[in-house]
């Protein structure tokens, strides 16, 4: 399966982004990184109104310049008060230099006002200290926003351990709340490693994951220890959380590696979501953007759709279903009904060809996937994404994730309304476990590669399958 999948791999189709900074994927750090270049950038054309009358193009060309230079802004949040305004200073002195000498050599200068020129030298870095003196006073209110603290445990006390324990604890906007330790040395030998709790061996990792909803996991082993990490990281896979190497190390297929850095100490992601910071912004805006239109385009159809059902067979006319969704948490999923039951138990018989539960219209909605519509409410509503992992029922999640390592990765992202395994031939019953073992490994795959043309490619794809498969019963 493993090499079926290199030949048919999403790699092929998707770019490959820059890798970026992990741990910055809370709001604040988008606001940081968006502060300085929006502060400089407004402050020019505060300028120009106020001298000129008006915003000239020469003015707004001069603000997209700046902008690009400084994007992204430096993170200045935990800076004092007197390195915050020594730090803006020099900045800006570097920025006007290298913006005057440019605008003598193209004689680009000539098209402003000299006034205005002048007067932005002194607003520009005023208006940026108090941005940035602003932005602190709202930071913890901005936080809260953002939900409760994520759990994080740190599987080795050493030196290094010991160290990003210490960090995220002296970070005060991180929104990392460290749980403890786990080290398979008694707690008599690691007397005086710090004030920290050992919650115990590493054999108990994995229950205490799943138990306490842990999100973040910072592994800090030697590198002799690599039969021990991989047995490590084999018994995690069947949870979400997200797991990275303290220090540098590479000993398995990585899921979005990457190297990066949690409050300053530095780290590789061995399992971590595509949709970190930027990525989840723009996800998250394809949804809406692509969503939105085809639910008002379709909405003849779906009340057509919705007024059939009601005709045609006693029942709801939309069935819900619990699914997990993003981090494992189970969600309501919308479809349109097309069984004479609306199954949701413990036990789920999987859809088959020739099904006596399937309803005659039923029949032609699951074949033409139009019974998948009222899942564009599930997007809009965040629960969902256009393109990803399909969501199983949770009796299929509870026994699937016993028989398959690496299922639970999977909800990593929000699921799908049609994904990378959907397109490439796993569409509809999974009646043998290897059918479920190459979908999981599909989803895997799309994980690792992700780009917004991947997903746009999928879509795409998805019409055609939707018209020439056989599969979905």
């Amino acid at each position: 399966m493993t090499e079926h999948i290199s030949t048919l791999s999403s790699s092929g189709i998707a770019l490959r982004r820059t890798p970026g900074p992990l741990g910055q994927d809370n709001l604040l750090s988008i606001i940081e990184a968006l502060l300085d270049p929006g502060v400089l950038a407004i402050s020019l054309w505060f300028v120009a109104f106020s001298v000129e009358g008006e915003l000239l193009p020469a003015y707004l060309i001069l603000s997209v310049m700046v902008f690009a230079i400084t994007f992204p802004g430096s993170p200045r949040l935990q800076s004092t008060i007197a390195r915050l305004i020594t730090d803006i200073c020099f900045s800006w002195l570097w920025i006007a230099a290298l913006l005057f000498l440019l605008g003598v050599a193209t004689r680009y200068i000539r098209l402003f006002s000299v006034d205005a020129l002048i007067t932005w030298l002194w607003v520009a870095p005023s208006i940026q200290v108090l941005a940035h003196l602003s932005f602190r006073a709202i930071a913890p209110y901005l936080l809260m926003l953002q939900g409760p603290p994520r759990r994080a445990i740190v599987v080795g006390m050493n030196d290094q351990g010991l160290a990003l324990a210490r960090r995220i604890r002296e970070t005060p906007y991180s929104r990392i709340e460290l749980s403890g330790f786990f080290d398979d040395r008694d707690a008599a030998r690691l007397d005086g490693k710090g004030s920290f709790p050992l919650h115990g061996k590493l054999r108990d990792l994995p229950a205490f994951v799943k138990e306490s909803r842990t999100q973040f996991i910072y592994l800090s082993l030697p590198m002799a220890s690599q039969p021990r990490i991989l047995q490590i990281l084999d018994d995690l896979k069947d949870t979400t959380a997200s797991i990275y190497f303290v220090p540098d190390m590479f000993v398995t297929d990585l899921i979005q590696g990457r190297t990066g850095s949690v409050c300053g100490m530095p780290v590789i992601s061995v399992c971590e979501s595509p949709f970190t910071g930027s990525n989840g912004v723009v996800k998250r805006l394809s949804d809406i953007v692509l969503s939105l239109p085809i639910l008002i385009l379709t909405s003849p159809i779906l009340l057509i759709i919705a007024a059939a059902i009601k005709l045609g067979s006693p029942g709801p006319v939309i069935f819900k279903q619990r699914r997990y969704g993003l981090a494992g948490e189970e969600i309501l999923v919308y479809k349109f009904r097309s069984m004479s039951v609306c199954e949701d138990g413990g036990t789920i018989r999987q859809a088959q060809k020739n099904d006596s539960r399937i309803t005659p219209l039923g029949a032609f909605l699951r074949k033409t996937s139009l019974d998948e519509l009222p899942q564009f409410i599930n997007v809009l509503q965040g629960r969902m994404s256009i393109v990803g992992p399909r969501p199983h029922a949770v009796a299929h999640n509870e026994l699937y994730r016993k028989l398959i390592k690496g299922y639970m990765v999977r909800h990593k992202v929000k699921p799908g309304i049609t994904g990378w395994a959907q397109v490439c031939g796993y569409r509809g019953e999974t009646d043998t476990l290897d059918k479920m073992q190459a979908r999981i490994d599909y989803d895997l795959d799309y994980l690792r590669n992700w780009t917004l043309k991947l997903d746009l490619h999928i879509i795409l794809k998805t019409v055609l399958v939707v018209f020439k498969d056989q599969a979905a019963y």
